[in-house]
């Protein structure tokens, strides 16, 4: 009884998921009662009947009162979550029981993450992003819900399954030789052939890496290319399992053919068949066919018509990534993702950079303006000035003239609004008086949507958010692919039970039974694996010990969240037969241990502490480091559990020892 919903705040449903338990719930409460002739309502419009109410009832109370609830549970049990992100409006619900009100609410951000990872600058703008969440064209709107419900549908699997996805950073395949030797052939047989080949129409890579399974092997970035934040990396990494889904029956398969458990078996091939039993045996596979009833027949068919294909992998598609430039920052700079599949659970992934993609940078530096102003409007100020990082009012007038002069003729309606309104506004706000300032802006006032939406809406809007013909041509992907494939025959095997098994627990102090431990700064993770299905075997063993490490483990990492959030920094707990403890700190450059300090204590409505959900984390060191500008700080967590026998002054010093000895490990070259 699970479902996300985003709505406007007309009550317009732009985009949901539900599983097969609330979707067949709603039908049983709306479908009967509005059975008219021959036709059941469509399933959004039920959705719509049963959300209206609610959306309605909290656009009034923003209105009326600028303030709405954010959670409550109804009667019978079902609880929501709800929170505005401008003018959508994000609603969570469980009725289950399976998720807590934190669960929720980081669904909810991940979700809008996931948004803003998929459009871009169009989320900057409610009109355009409802534009686009809800398409004319039926199929293009089919296709795209279905995608982003894949796509919430991977989290919610990965981050109950996957560690890396528990506490949303980067897991690191621990193989340095390895891994120095992909960086290399990345550099000199993918990037630099790729950027050489007149087959790359134009575009240029910029970042490659490999990733098996949700573990990354390698990462080569251009020298001339931005640093990826990890929020943005753990985004892609889960875009890639979303095109690229890990079969896990295959890959605990290759781990009982390397373990030491599975049992020798002898057996002889069972004689090919004869003529006459071969004949035979085509003869039971003869289908038999059944007569249905030809409405039935009809809707199935009308519904294989409407699903969506999977995308193909290799076909490119648009991300928007943060990154820094000579020409400026860009929170969100288009980028063309190729995710190319070495084998099953093996991807190598490449982000280019496409054609026209300055132009973003310009983009959003006006938009930024544009939303200073509004913002200034909106809070009634008369004065004009604008704060002292942001251009004046004639640089401003200047810059978007020659922007959109650099356009052509192919956005005249952009053009002549912009002329129109530089006829009304600027030249009335030139002068500097006083009076002719508020004149300008009760003209900016009512010209500021159109130039703003215009702006965003430009033309070349479908080269920076749709797959445009241009790129990377198939043979080149191809040959790639190959060279890869060539370079990693070896260790392909070894690779994917090194995912499983990444490291053990043998040379670490003795009653411990697992850890995590995090680099905060460079966004990785060092974790022994936590397998707990029917075929793979741990060091846990199988059953219901792994089970239950794992429940206690996921519970753990809720538990640190919780009192993180109330500024403690650390944390230990008895239950039972073990000790679970939480430690974070901060560090210098060079590992020489900071000074700790008093951290901001989090409302319940603020975002969830991770990378997805709003990367706490950069916001943290960036906090800390007010009081040390002359050096980099760094970030660590630790979560451990032991044995419940072990005194809990030598946890203490087990994890000075764990955080020394994995301090080198992480250090992985990352070019």
């Amino acid at each position: 009884m699970k479902c996300l919903l985003v709505a406007s705040e007309s009550a317009e449903v732009l985009f949901y998921w539900a599983d097969p338990e609330f979707e067949q719930n709603i039908r049983d409460q709306y479908g009967p009662r509005q059975y008219e002739g021959d036709t059941y309502p469509a399933f959004e419009d039920s959705v719509n009947t049963l959300f209206a109410p609610l959306i309605i009832s909290c656009s009034t109370l923003i209105e009326k009162i600028n303030n709405t609830y954010t959670s409550f549970i109804t009667e019978n049990t079902h609880q929501y979550i709800l929170h505005q992100f401008g003018e959508c409006l994000y609603i969570a619900v469980n009725g289950d029981g399976g998720e807590t009100e934190e669960d929720l609410r980081r669904k909810i951000y991940v979700m809008k993450k996931l948004i803003k990872v998929h459009f871009g600058m169009v989320t900057l703008n409610s009109t355009l992003l409802r534009k686009e969440l809800r398409p004319q064209d039926t199929e293009q709107w089919i296709q795209l819900w279905k995608m982003l419900q894949s796509l919430l549908e991977t989290y919610s699997l990965l981050r109950e399954q996957d560690q890396s996805f528990l506490v949303e950073v980067v897991e690191r395949l621990i193989h340095p030789t390895l891994c120095e030797q992909c960086i290399e052939f990345l550099e000199r047989h993918v990037v630099q052939q790729i950027n050489r080949s007149p087959e790359r129409a134009r575009e240029e890579v910029l970042h490659a890496f490999i990733l098996v399974n949700t573990k990354l092997l390698a990462f080569y970035s251009s020298r001339n290319a931005s640093s990826i934040k990890p929020s943005d990396l753990l985004s892609l990494i889960l875009l890639v399992q979303n095109l690229c889904p890990s079969n896990n029956q295959l890959d605990d398969a290759a781990l009982e053919i390397e373990g030491d458990s599975v049992p020798e078996v002898f057996y002889t091939p069972e004689p090919s068949p004869t003529g006459r039993e071969s004949a035979e045996m085509e003869g039971e596979s003869t289908p038999v066919f059944q007569f249905v009833d030809p409405d039935v027949q009809m809707a199935e068919d009308s519904l294989k018509t409407l699903e969506a294909q999977p995308p193909d992998p290799a076909t490119p598609c648009r991300v928007f990534l943060e990154a820094m430039f000579k020409e400026g920052y860009c929170p969100m700079m288009p980028h063309s993702m190729y995710c190319l599949p070495l084998w099953p659970g093996i991807s190598l992934v490449l982000l280019t950079k496409i054609p026209n993609s300055q132009v973003a940078v310009s983009l959003y530096q006006f938009l930024e303006v544009f939303t200073v102003l509004e913002k200034k409007l909106s809070e009634g100020q008369e004065g004009g000035s604008l704060p002292r990082t942001q251009p004046t009012l004639s640089e401003l007038c200047n810059k978007l003239d020659k922007f959109i002069r650099a356009l052509g003729s192919s956005e005249m309606q952009l053009q002549n609004t912009w002329t129109d309104f530089k006829n009304k506004a600027f030249s009335r706000a030139v002068q500097g008086t006083s009076r002719e300032t508020q004149v300008f802006f009760c003209v900016f006032f009512f010209f500021i949507s159109p130039i703003k939406s215009g702006v965003s809406n430009y033309k070349w809007k479908q080269d920076l958010c749709d797959c445009v013909p241009q790129c990377l041509s198939v043979s080149l992907q191809e040959k790639v692919l190959a060279m890869m494939q060539e370079k990693l025959m070896d260790w392909k095997d070894f690779l994917l039970v090194k995912s499983k098994r990444n490291i053990t627990m043998v040379s670490y102090p003795p009653r411990l039974v697992h850890f995590i431990y995090m680099d905060r700064m460079a966004g990785q993770m060092v974790a022994p694996s936590l397998n707990v299905t029917d075929l793979s075997t741990t060091e846990l063993g199988k059953g219901p010990l792994a089970h239950f490490i794992k429940s206690k483990v996921w519970s753990l990492v809720g538990t640190a969240r919780l009192y993180l959030q109330k500024g403690y920094t650390t944390v230990t707990l008895r239950d039972g037969d073990y000790y679970f403890c939480y430690f974070l700190w901060f560090e210098s450059e060079t590992g020489y241990k900071l000074e700790g300090i008093e951290l901001p204590v989090l409302s319940e409505a603020s975002a969830p502490i991770g990378m997805l959900t709003g990367d706490y984390y950069r916001k943290l060191l960036r906090y800390y480091s007010k009081n040390h500008h002359t050096e980099i700080v760094k970030c660590y967590e630790l979560l451990t559990i032991h044995l419940g026998v072990i005194p809990t002054d030598y946890i203490v010093q087990h994890r000075c020892e764990l955080a020394k000895k994995l301090w080198e490990p992480t250090r992985i070259p990352l070019l």
